[in-house]
């Protein structure tokens, strides 16, 4: 099994401030934006950082003007870890098998039938993308 490469779910909320943020952000920054909503230390957010940077899921620039001030930039989208996470649960707790995996998550949400009705539209829909 490789090395995690993609946000633990207390990572994700830095992250969440960071996709947010429009080009680089500090880590004061960050900090001021998780006030609140993560109750945990400054210095516990800056350790997260710091594991994102290490996990390769973000980048740092030093700042012109004050080389002890970072700045901080996404290197893989939401959509890239979310994708990456899907495939590791999957090949982690279902040996890899998609089908496994969806149907476990059907039998197990009691959809209704509107959902199980917006559920074959989707899969008919996915079918006709990949004929194409």
């Amino acid at each position: 099994m490789g090395k995690e490469t993609t946000p633990s779910e207390t990572e994700w909320l830095v992250m969440e401030v960071i996709w947010a943020s429009e080009g680089g952000i500090t880590a004061s920054e960050i900090i001021q934006d998780l006030e609140g909503s993560l109750k945990v230390s400054a210095r516990t957010i800056r350790v997260l950082i710091n594991r994102l940077l290490a996990k390769g899921v973000i980048r740092h620039q030093v700042d012109e003007k004050d080389s002890r001030v970072y700045h901080y930039y996404v290197v893989k989208s939401r959509e890239e870890c979310l994708a990456e996470k899907q495939e590791r649960f999957v090949r982690n707790f279902f040996g890899g098998n998609s089908t496994l995996a969806v149907a476990s998550f059907i039998e197990n949400s009691h959809l209704s039938d509107e959902q199980f009705s917006q559920l074959e539209q989707l899969v008919e829909k996915m079918k006709e993308d990949r004929r194409s």
